[in-house]
């Protein structure tokens, strides 16, 4: 359901400020992608504010609920690893894009 109008107002923004192209994905990726999703507060932060990985304290309880069989749940945490890796590969090729370029 899209933003109401008036509420966004109320906050200076628009419906075109959360405008995104959708993304799609295999829907045997579906489980892992919804975790990850969920797992979007849960980066650790370094110096200058470089994103490091996941806080795995936060996803192995997040994993422990979803009652998987230890492969299941090996599994899904290989897949949350691969999503975690080119998450931070696309955020290192985004700060290099940014950068000044030198004279």
């Amino acid at each position: 359901m899209p933003p109401d109008p008036s509420a966004l107002a109320q906050w200076g923004m628009t419906a075109e400020d959360f405008a995104a192209d959708p993304v799609t994905y295999w829907p045997d990726t579906a489980q892992a992608v919804d975790l990850f999703c969920r797992l979007g507060t849960q980066w650790r932060v370094g110096g200058m504010g470089s994103l490091t990985g996941l806080d795995y304290a936060a996803v192995y309880p997040l994993l422990d609920r979803m009652q998987l069989s230890a492969a299941a749940w090996d599994a899904l945490l290989d897949d949350i690893q691969v999503l975690e890796s080119e998450a931070l590969e696309t955020r290192r090729e985004l700060q290099e894009q940014e950068k000044p370029a030198e004279p």
